[in-house]
């Protein structure tokens, strides 16, 4: 009888911290440069439950890129670290010289999370549109794995109804769980239950999904699915969680 109290209790332990969702962060200082004394955007890279506001090291990103007109560059060598959410994180600045579309990647180092016995890479994307332009939001990058906004990943309202294709190997992918989480940063916000923590949506035949975003700040959208390839820990493969992480901004209206 008391072994199987205290199964039954580790079970409902294990349950009450599931609504925590992993999420890599590229989080701008604007979503959008309109003068010139704006112009020097910081960018905050981190790995966290944002909702939560609980973090985790994110040790070196094997990449950050900046894609402009489809070119990238590589931004690494620009990384500072940092320390967010009280782990390990790291930040830069980029200076935007020109109008255009500024799309914003990381690649992590694989991240091993032992509660669920396998590796996760979350190729992160945030994008910043300047001086009024907004050509090109919507092209692929050739990610491994990657969202494309068919909403215009800037310039939204609070209560705007958001939609992506969540992209594998450059394909759409049908049936992909989509995590969405709001970045508390402030903990302006506290979920009324563990299920409200993290919304969940399903993409439809095409890769498509749809959320309709209920308050301003800065919102993530995961796509997760599990690479086919096997990464080695300890002499065991394991399975590769691959997130096409997006973040955008939603704002309210200013009042006159």
């Amino acid at each position: 009888m008391f072994k199987t109290l205290a199964l039954c209790l580790t079970i409902i332990l294990s349950f009450s911290g599931a609504a925590l969702a992993h999420f890599g962060m590229v989080i701008p200082s604007s979503s959008i440069v309109m003068d010139k004394k704006d112009a020097a955007v910081s960018l905050a890279l981190s790995f966290s439950h944002p909702m939560e506001m609980v973090g985790m090291p994110l040790v070196a990103p094997a990449s950050f890129k900046v894609f402009v007109d489809g070119e990238p560059t590589e931004m690494k060598d620009a990384l500072k670290p940092a320390t967010i959410m009280e782990h390990p994180a790291w930040t830069a600045e980029y200076v935007v010289k020109r109008p255009g579309v500024y799309q914003f990647v990381m690649e992590p180092a694989p991240y091993w999370e032992p509660a669920e016995d396998c590796f996760i890479i979350h190729y992160t994307k945030a994008v910043v549109a300047a001086f009024g332009e907004e050509e090109g939001w919507g092209e692929p990058l050739g990610l491994k794995t990657e969202i494309i906004p068919l909403t215009r990943p800037f310039g939204n309202y609070a209560g705007n109804v958001f939609q992506g294709q969540v992209l594998l190997d450059g394909k759409p992918v049908a049936g992909a769980d989509v995590e969405v989480e709001f970045y508390n940063k402030n903990s302006a916000y506290e979920a009324p239950n563990d299920y409200m923590i993290t919304q969940v949506v399903k993409t439809d035949a095409n890769g498509v999904f749809t959320y309709a975003v209920p308050f301003a700040g800065w919102w993530g959208f995961a796509a997760l699915n599990t690479a086919n390839e096997k990464m080695d820990h300890e002499g065991t493969p394991k399975n590769v969680e691959l997130g096409a992480v997006l973040w955008t901004q939603f704002v309210d209206p200013a009042r006159k």
